[in-house]
């Protein structure tokens, strides 16, 4: 068998046009990611146990599903595509953020042939690398700290009164871990979302309560 050709052919999706709840994923990718199945005739639906219809709500055990308590902001979306002799074969990076506004924020990235699955894996991975911050009385921050990640260096002062004044992807960061009044400065010139939101979690790493 020839061995495949690949060229990468990286595609940045902003994630202001993206909906965070439902991602559609782009015609050929779902065609190559999952061939069509064959239409099915709808099932009746039988009654549950107690007469009504419909039967168990949804969920495990007959559970409804219960809420994540973690709120999530997604940085980028990637789509990755490479050319083989056979065509092309989709991919996806998910960057995103989650935290719960109470102190606890983490940064993951989730790759997969599915927009859906790669949020999910993100999803993970940010619980795992999900860190506590140590928050003072009025949700800010006690001291001066700054970090370095690659080539994104960022600074955080404490500016009772002024709220949050952030920009680029460590305002979310700030964001979902709660934080206000606080002045964060990026000084570096680096677009990279990912790194930039990554050197925000450095430098809350440093925090002493």
């Amino acid at each position: 068998m020839a061995d495949e050709k690949e060229i990468i052919i990286e595609e940045t999706i902003p994630a202001a046009d993206i909906a965070e709840e439902v991602l559609a994923v782009p015609e050929e990718a779902a065609a190559v990611a999952a061939p069509e199945a064959p239409a099915r005739a709808p099932r009746e639906r039988r009654g549950g146990r107690d007469g009504r219809r419909g039967g168990r709500p949804q969920g495990r055990g007959g559970r409804a599903e219960r809420k994540s308590e973690f709120d999530q902001r997604i940085i980028t979306i990637r789509r990755v595509a490479r050319v083989v002799a056979g065509g092309r074969r989709f991919s996806f990076s998910v960057a995103i953020i989650i935290g719960n506004k109470k102190g606890k924020v983490g940064v993951g990235l989730g790759k997969a042939g599915d927009t859906t699955l790669a949020i999910d894996k993100a999803v993970r991975n940010a619980k795992k690398n999900m860190i506590t911050v140590a928050l003072t009385k009025d949700n800010s921050i006690a001291h001066e700290v700054a970090a370095k990640y690659c080539a994104s260096e960022v600074a955080f002062m404490p500016a009772h009164g002024r709220g949050l004044v952030a920009g680029s992807s460590v305002r979310p960061v700030l964001e979902l871990a709660g934080i206000t009044n606080t002045v964060a400065k990026i000084h570096s010139g680096s677009k990279n979302g990912l790194n930039n939101a990554r050197a925000a979690i450095e430098a809350l790493k440093n925090l002493k309560a």
